[in-house]
């Protein structure tokens, strides 16, 4: 199967309607991609649930050590781990009930996807949320963020 079974857009897009994602392997440095996504997707009203074993808080938030730990569930789980890691995180998100299982640039696992299919979720991969909300949603330029410019003119100094 080819690499765009997982990163058809209506799955992209009926993903970013859900609200409460698990971010597993979220880092509290600044600057890992993990951090920025959390950052971006929680300032644009999403519901972020740190996942990492080897911290208490990350972003003022209470962090889990698994995914099973979390209170509540969650309906997306986003992946910052290695590709061979996957199958299991897969297999966590299916036990925990999530709806879509979204793996990031370069966390690529056609094992852990098909697991995650079978069981009934919807599967991106190698694809970043926070581009992919930009993407749909407006906000993507070239440092990341909306200007509001949609003119191909630039605007006159004051």
């Amino acid at each position: 199967m080819s690499d765009n079974q997982w990163q058809d857009p209506d799955i992209i897009r009926g993903a970013l309607k859900l609200s409460r994602i698990a971010i597993v392997g979220l880092s509290s440095k600044e600057l890992r991609a993990s951090n920025f996504v959390a950052r971006y997707m929680r300032y644009h009203g999403y519901e972020v649930v740190p996942v990492n074993p080897a911290e208490k808080e990350i972003l003022g938030l209470p962090c889990y050590p698994t995914l099973a730990d979390i209170p509540g569930g969650v309906e997306m789980v986003d992946v910052f781990r290695q590709p061979k890691l996957v199958p299991d995180i897969a297999g966590e998100s299916l036990a925990i009930g999530a709806k879509c299982l979204w793996l990031q640039f370069g966390v690529i696992s056609e094992e852990g996807a098909n697991i995650a299919a079978q069981g009934g979720m919807d599967v991106v991969m190698d694809r970043c949320l926070k581009i992919e909300h930009a993407r749909y949603h407006g906000r993507l330029h070239w440092l990341g963020l909306n200007t509001g410019n949609i003119s191909a003119r630039r605007s006159k100094p004051d």
